[in-house]
């Protein structure tokens, strides 16, 4: 089969190759703890749910605008509005099936082949597959375990200059859990009206912050007008399935990504347009409550981690991931992610899934109970205890 030459530029995500390899096992009878998966394990609220039943009774079941129904715009603009201190014009919303396509559409609109774009290393597998894909060059930015995986700003001045057309910011991120602080913003912000790029802020885990403050880069003045909010309903409200998510950027720029939605999936579900509503301006409890077990999962497997010889795990402050250094058991990422599996039963994923910069660190996702991460805790150390 002849493929376009683009194609070959093209990444994946390594989390569902190793969900497959699983799933694999456990045909053959075996037991694995899923610790591999970004997905939340709780349920979508019920309210949410009966949003979305009594959408489906009321005939919510057709073609709605491409950028999204004006009621969940403007319920999303009060909630950006609100939560990062600016001033959001529905218009400037556009809603798609799940947040990567904003992602996707952002890189398709504003990079142009040989154009720069700088992203966090390790990071999100799809940033620079969608950078390779348009035929941009990738500008990786390490994140630093010795600072707390955020990136060093004179790192960071170095890379940037006047071929600099897009940054991505992921804060909470992932894999690390790392959270970037004010100041780590500010300089970005400097950064980017120094040399006019854009910024791409993906803030899917806004909501999930265990410690300090969760900020914006949007909120730094002289930001918005250069900034696109990335966010979504998969994490917060355990929606992954439902596909929603959505951008927040300037009038004009959402005006050109519209185009991109008609072009590609004409609109999102409009039931669960009607659920997302519901999600914003119901109840948190259910939410909140799940965020609250999440951080008692860290400490769990953190201290767990910090006791297997060969580990070291810093304590994140956002998302649901731990990304522990493993150099000392004198195993590389991707022998430690097979070994743990085959031998230990558990599904974990290689740093180097999310970047070079990811070498000698694993990650795990703690979306799992906290009995399943205390055994698969035991099942780790008795095999790492092996070599």
């Amino acid at each position: 089969m002849k493929l376009a030459e683009r194609m070959s530029r093209l990444g994946t995500e390594t989390a569902f190759e190793v969900l497959a390899k699983a799933k694999a096992l456990e045909a053959q009878g075996r037991e694995i703890i899923h610790l591999e998966i970004g997905e939340p394990d709780f349920d979508t609220p019920l309210n949410i749910r009966d949003a979305a039943k009594t959408a489906l009774d009321e005939g919510w079941t057709h073609y709605g605008p491409a950028n999204g129904q004006p009621e969940l715009r403007e319920a999303i603009a009060n909630e950006i509005s609100s939560t990062r201190g600016i001033n959001v014009d529905p218009m400037g919303v556009v809603v798609t099936p799940g947040a990567k396509p904003i992602m996707f559409f952002v890189i398709l609109a504003l990079l142009n082949k040989g154009d720069e774009a700088i992203y966090p290393n390790p990071g999100f597998p799809i940033y620079e597959s969608m950078i390779n894909f348009v035929g941009a060059k990738p500008v990786p930015i390490p994140l630093l375990e010795s600072k707390e995986f955020s990136f060093d700003i004179e790192d960071l001045k170095k890379v940037a200059n006047d071929n600099t057309k897009l940054m991505i910011l992921n804060s909470p991120q992932n894999p690390t859990g790392g959270v970037l602080s004010r100041e780590d913003l500010e300089a970005v912000a400097e950064l980017a009206q120094k040399h006019d790029f854009w910024v791409l802020a993906d803030e899917v885990y806004s909501r999930m912050i265990y410690s300090g403050k969760f900020e914006s880069i949007s909120s730094i003045p002289g930001m918005q007008e250069r900034t696109i909010i990335l966010e979504g309903f998969s994490k917060t409200y355990a929606m992954t399935g439902w596909r929603a998510g959505y951008g927040v950027m300037p009038n004009d720029l959402a005006a050109q990504i519209t185009k991109l939605q008609v072009n590609s999936n004409s609109c999102t579900s409009s039931f669960t347009q009607r659920a997302c509503i519901e999600a914003l301006t119901g109840p948190q409890t259910e939410s909140e409550n799940m965020v609250a077990e999440f951080l008692k999962r860290r400490d769990v497997i953190v201290d767990g981690l910090n006791d297997i010889p060969g580990f070291r795990c810093l304590r994140p402050n956002g998302a649901f991931y731990v990304f522990p250094n493993i150099e000392d058991t004198g195993k590389t990422s991707p022998e430690l992610e097979t070994i743990l599996l085959n031998e230990a039963g558990v599904a974990s994923l290689s740093g180097l899934s999310f970047g070079a910069y990811g070498k000698g660190f694993l990650r795990f996702s703690y979306a799992n109970s906290v009995e399943n991460i205390q055994k698969a805790l035991g099942w780790i150390k008795e095999t790492v205890s092996k070599f």
